[in-house]
């Protein structure tokens, strides 16, 4: 095909599968944590980067087990197979159904699910960080010496197998997580989320496997890894057993392994500790940027508006940095060298995350203050036709309710409630006794007058925190003089005595409207209801119905969510600026400055601080007091910006070197060491034969 081996491309499909397969999975994985099993945010990020760290360790694993027993093929395929299963058991451990015996829309033994979805998850990163370094390198394998430009261009189009899958994926994941499934009851449905990305992972090994015989397969030969290993053991293990001072010092620690190992060998592992040195700082980086998988997506879903998907910028991004923003500075004669792109990359990390924690500030302003424990929230509705005066005990100022007014909440002290007195002017005062509230609760007080009488019901508000997902809370209340059969959409919804009202029912966060429909005796009416936007719960007094209209007043318990999501956007950008800068070029570095056969080393070292990263996020947010999230964010802001700072110094005493011109001149040295030996073999042979 064009002068391609007619077997990468099952090695493509292969490769757009299996990210689909994984991005797909990661996108929603912790708001599995957090929604489904009901784990708190900290819980569901700790899991998250553990998973994440889990996924970036393997790798090492799988470049030991391809190199030195089973060769990359096997390896893929083995691995693949253990990749598949996991998302086959995440997925099962996805079913409501499962364990809901009693039907009641809720898992009856959630340790099963967790069981089943920890299981899966080993699995999936050993599969997914197994197969990470092998599946690149076999594609590469399948090309011939004389084949160099069309490899350059298998490696493109493999890069944009990765990219194109992880778009897709992110996108369609969360649409369908967002619909309903369920037998018994209707859920979220992670099921089919994580089942087509399972489905996915199987289509990407059975594509592997069609093009078996069509494959170049080369047999292990023997893991460099472990040669490093032993090399730098032993020249630490010599350097201590000559530790006397009657041993000259060599100019390199590494030298005292040259009693044992090839010089080029030892001047090649000089080179990749030079690299893995100006790693250690990396890790941090990475610990910001992961966080968008898990922090970033709990924040998104305290806003109004869509996810908005990174893929899309990086896609963007990534042309426009390479074909304009650095021939830019080349033009400025900015000496832009990749250590500099990398130290600008961890700065504009840092911006993002100071970005995040000010769209965080705005949306701390959006949630309700609920009452701690000793205090108790009142609020009052007056669903009469005539004015009211309301006054707590102690209380010197009372206060003015006008017909349909309600007050906000207001926060008491539980110990000093006593009671309330309700006058309305051609109406008797109505005292109301307070002594027997609960502590850390919120209620609604609601009355209505008459000439004759006062009337009031006081309703416990039973919602603890702002509704999820951006969804919302509803209930009514009767202000009929009759008994009503409330319905919604069509449901029947509750059967309400007069000023009885009904608990509280989820409905979706979307700006939609829904029919309010009221049956009193005979008679039905309805009405329209309002947009109830994001994240907000309502109180909607059903206040008269004629033969045809339904008329009702809403009362706002819990505001709608305000801040939308294109707030992110920012955050997003500076974050995926920061990626292209800080990790196309770490990559490229890496690969420039690695030598030939040590370039698999430099990739797990690399990989190596993705894990670390993950592993930074676990103590900080373990070992951190910080109760606002705005604060972490901005403590892991000035984390990376002293790390950045301490790059920028190590990364100024680095030395660029081209591997290939130093192994060449070994090659020379190597090429008159034997001229040199064949010399004075023909001249001992002479002097044999005279």
């Amino acid at each position: 095909c064009s002068g391609f081996p007619v077997s990468i491309f099952f090695i493509v499909v292969n490769e757009f599968c299996e990210r689909f397969s994984y991005y797909g999975m990661r996108a929603i994985l912790v708001l599995y944590f957090t929604y489904f099993l009901r784990w708190d945010d900290n819980l569901a990020t700790a899991v998250y980067h553990t998973f994440v760290a889990l996924c970036y360790l393997t790798p090492i694993l799988g470049a030991i087990i391809a190199d030195s027993w089973l060769g990359k093929f096997k390896t893929i395929i083995s691995l693949s197979i253990v990749y598949t299963i996991g998302q086959a058991v995440l997925s099962v451990g996805s079913i409501n159904d499962l364990t809901d015996h009693n039907r009641d829309g809720s898992p009856d033994n959630v340790s099963v699910h967790i069981a089943l979805s920890m299981i899966g998850l080993i699995l999936i990163a050993l599969g997914t960080g197994g197969i990470k370094p092998c599946v690149s390198a076999f594609g590469g394998d399948q090309f011939g010496d004389d084949q160099e430009e069309q490899r350059s261009t298998f490696f493109s189009l493999f890069y944009m197998s990765i990219n194109a899958g992880s778009l897709i994926s992110t996108i369609v994941t969360p649409n369908l997580r967002a619909t309903e499934c369920g037998i018994h009851s209707k859920q979220r449905c992670y099921p089919l989320a994580f089942g087509v990305p399972a489905i996915l992972m199987a289509v990407s090994l059975i594509v592997f496997v069609l093009g078996s015989r069509m494959y170049k397969k080369a047999k292990p030969q023997g893991n460099i890894m472990f040669e490093v290993s032993k090399c730098i053991g032993f020249a630490i293990k010599n350097r201590f057993w000559h530790r006397s001072k009657e041993f000259p010092k060599r100019e390199h620690w590494l030298d005292w392994a040259s009693e044992k190992y090839d010089k080029q060998l030892i001047a090649q592992i000089k080179m990749v500790l030079k690299v893995l040195f100006l790693y250690i700082p990396l890790p941090m980086f990475w610990a910001l940027f992961d966080q968008q998988g898990s922090r970033w997506t709990l924040q998104a879903t305290a806003m109004n508006g869509d996810f908005i998907v990174n893929p899309i910028l990086i896609v963007i991004m990534v042309p426009i940095v390479d074909s304009i923003i650095y021939p830019l500075i080349e033009k400025c004669k900015i000496n832009f060298t990749p250590l500099r792109k990398m130290t600008v990359g961890m700065f504009l990390a840092s911006l993002a995350f100071v970005a995040a924690a000010l769209v965080q500030v705005q949306i701390d302003k959006t949630y309700p203050v609920f009452p701690a424990a000793g205090q108790t929230q009142i609020r009052l509705i007056n669903l009469g036709s005539f004015p009211a005066t309301v006054q707590f005990q102690h209380q010197p100022q009372s206060m003015e309710l006008a017909p349909q007014e309600t007050t906000g909440y207001m926060m008491f002290k539980t110990s000093e409630l006593q009671s309330l007195s309700i006058n309305s002017s051609g109406s008797v005062n109505k005292t109301e006794p307070l002594e027997d509230l609960l502590g850390g609760q919120r209620y609604t007080l609601a009355f209505k007058s008459s000439r004759q009488r006062i009337d009031y019901n006081l309703l416990l508000d039973n919602i603890e925190s702002k509704p999820e997902e951006g969804q919302n809370l509803i209930r009514f209340i009767n202000n009929l003089p009759d008994t009503v059969n409330v319905s919604m959409n069509y449901k029947n919804y509750a059967v309400l005595t007069p000023l009885s009202a009904s608990n509280y029912s989820i409905y979706p966060g979307e700006k939609r409207s829904y029919i309010i429909r009221s049956a009193v005796s005979s008679t039905s009416c309805t009405v329209l209801s309002k947009k109830f936007g994001f994240g907000s719960a309502y109180t909607i007094s059903l206040d008269s119905c004629t033969p045809s209209t339904l008329n009702v007043t809403y009362y706002e318990d819990i505001a709608p969510s305000t801040v939308h999501m294109a707030w992110q956007i920012p955050q997003y950008f500076l974050l995926t600026c920061a990626e292209v800068v800080f990790s196309v070029t770490g990559l490229e570095f890496s690969y420039s400055q690695a030598p030939s056969n040590m370039k698999s080393v430099l990739q797990a070292g690399w990989l190596l601080t993705v894990a670390v990263g993950n592993i930074i996020v676990l103590i900080v947010a373990e070992a951190s007091q910080i109760s606002k999230q705005w604060a972490e964010y901005l403590l892991f802001a000035a984390l990376l910006l002293v790390v950045c700072i301490i790059f920028a110094i190590m990364a100024s005493f680095y030395t660029y070197v081209d591997p290939n011109e130093i192994e060449a001149q070994f090659e020379e040295e190597k090429k008159e060491d034997k001229k040199d030996q064949d010399g004075h073999e023909k001249r001992a042979e002479v002097v044999s034969r005279m």
